[in-house]
C-alpha cells in the first residue's frame, strides 16, 4: 500500500466520521459528488461498473448491501445504497460504506493513477467539507 493510498483512506475515514449519526446521507452525498466528477471523464457506464465491481467486491464483509441495478436516471442512482445503509446501525453502515469507497478509489486509482484519483476526490470532496462546515456554523448561530 502507497502513503497516497493511506492518505485517501484516511480522507474516506475523516468524511464518514463527520456526521456519524446521518451515516447513509453523507454517504450519499460523498458518493453523488464523486458520481459527478468521474461521469463527466468516463461516462455512467464507467462508473457503475466501478460501482458494481466494488459492491461485488464488498458484499462478502456486509452481505446486506444491496446490488444496485442500472439506474434510470440520476435522481435514482443511490436509493438502494441508502436504504441498506439506513438499515444498519450508524456504526456497521459507516464501515460499509468506508468499505466500499476504499474499494471503489483504490480500483480507480488503479486504472488512473493516484494524481488524477487525489485530484478527482479533492475536487468532489473538497464541496462536502466546505458544506458541511457552512452548516455546522449555521447552528452554532
Amino acid at each position: 500500500m502507497t502513503n497516497s493510498d493511506l492518505l485517501r483512506h484516511k480522507q474516506i475515514k475523516l468524511h464518514m466520521a463527520q456526521q456519524p449519526k446521518e451515516v447513509a446521507d453523507v454517504s450519499i452525498r460523498l458518493w453523488e459528488s464523486m458520481a459527478n466528477e468521474l461521469i463527466s471523464i468516463i461516462g455512467t457506464g464507467g462508473f457503475m461498473s466501478l460501482y458494481a465491481r466494488s459492491l461485488f467486491l464488498v458484499h462478502p464483509s456486509f452481505p446486506w448491501l444491496a446490488a444496485e441495478k442500472p439506474p434510470s436516471d440520476k435522481s435514482s442512482r443511490f436509493v438502494q445504497l441508502k436504504t441498506s445503509l439506513a438499515g444498519q446501525k450508524p456504526e456497521q453502515a459507516s464501515a460499509a460504506n468506508t468499505m466500499l469507497l476504499i474499494t471503489f478509489t483504490d480500483i480507480l486509482a488503479a486504472l488512473i493513477g493516484d494524481p488524477l484519483t487525489t485530484s478527482i476526490l479533492r475536487t468532489a470532496w473538497g464541496n462536502i467539507a466546505s458544506d458541511t462546515a457552512h452548516k455546522e456554523s449555521k447552528n452554532e448561530q
